[in-house]
């Protein structure tokens, strides 16, 4: 079977690509000219150069071959205001040009959307466990990276039901495994590794393997039901717990006092003074205020429903740091 997977060049997109080659699948991948391929430069793949901003280069991605599953991974996380115009043009109008180009090339191509929990919502306490049914709560935030993926799935999740769209979206929550210490976003773990954090936010996160997160991914194209999302979490834990498992794998000191979420509040309004002047707080706004939260989820309906059995967030996060220890510069 053949397939194209966007975002192949990033870190879960690697992970996926060689996954899927591993079990026998042709794979095309489409890239940028610009592209980083140290990934997957040993992977044998097709390559397609092309742009999911560019509606043109992902038709004559999926002409040219017999595709079968478009896995749709491809994004752009950020953070600040500065940000949201990017997030909007890769995010929205790039996942808007995948559907699309699978509508008017071969509808019957099945689409596997890389969503996130973040369009799920986030929780105000620990007592609240979010599933897909979850009536998402964060508009009020305006979080830009939520906002823009949270446009993406709602476009997808009408083309199911107006078009006819073949597709099934997938909600992983926090993935650690080796070689994530390349994202732009671990770079607060990495600072723990260095035993260069004093404080922790009270807020919680849901840790998920990326070897468990590839499986269920593929195993959704076979098993999951076409237009149903999947949270893909695993161990529901505060962010202390996760900053303590960190340091114990790199034998630093974790962080040791609570930052007030007062505190971070007061950061986040910082920032946003600052943004009107085009200038940066230590601490982007929107990265300050979800760290306030409770980002916990339940993952029952992808165990019944993928076989989705994740591992304990402990070998994860060792996996992440141990990477992370060897291939520090």
């Amino acid at each position: 079977m053949k397939v194209l997977v966007t975002g192949a060049n990033g870190f879960l997109g690697s992970w996926l690509t060689r996954k899927l080659l591993e079990d026998g699948y042709e794979v095309v991948v489409l890239l940028r000219k610009s592209s980083d391929l140290s990934l997957i430069k040993d992977l044998k793949v097709e390559k397609c150069i092309g742009d999911i901003t560019d509606l043109t280069s992902i038709k004559n991605a999926l002409s040219n071959s017999n595709i079968e599953i478009v896995f749709h991974l491809a994004g752009y996380v950020g953070y600040s205001h500065q940000e949201l115009q990017l997030m909007e043009k890769v995010n929205v109008q790039g996942t808007i040009n995948v559907v699309n180009a699978i509508l008017e090339i071969n509808p019957a191509i099945k689409l596997l959307h890389l969503s996130s929990v973040v369009t799920i919502g986030a929780s105000f306490t620990e007592q609240t466990i979010l599933n897909e049914t979850s009536i998402y709560n964060m508009h009020k935030y305006n979080f830009g990276y939520f906002e823009t993926k949270k446009s993406a799935e709602d476009y997808i999740l009408k083309a199911v039901k107006e078009r006819a769209l073949q597709a099934i979206i997938v909600n992983p929550s926090t993935i650690y495994g080796a070689g994530d210490a390349q994202k732009g976003s671990r770079s607060t773990q990495l600072k723990v590794t260095k035993g260069k954090m004093l404080f922790y936010p009270n807020g919680g996160v849901s840790v998920v393997a990326v070897e468990d997160v590839v499986n269920a991914i593929v195993t959704a194209t076979r098993k999951g039901r076409i237009g149903e999302r999947y949270i893909l979490s695993g161990e529901n834990l505060y962010l202390r717990e996760v900053f303590q498992m960190i340091a114990d794998v790199a034998k630093s000191l974790p962080p040791k006092y609570l930052m007030p979420s007062f505190c971070l509040e007061l950061i986040a309004c910082l920032d946003d003074f600052l943004s009107l002047f085009n200038l940066k707080g230590p601490i982007p706004a929107e990265r300050a205020r979800v760290a306030k939260l409770f980002h916990w989820f339940d993952n029952s309906k992808a165990k019944k429903e993928l076989d989705f059995n994740p591992m304990p967030a402990r070998i994860a996060i060792e996996r992440s740091v141990q990477w992370a220890l060897q291939n520090r510069s």
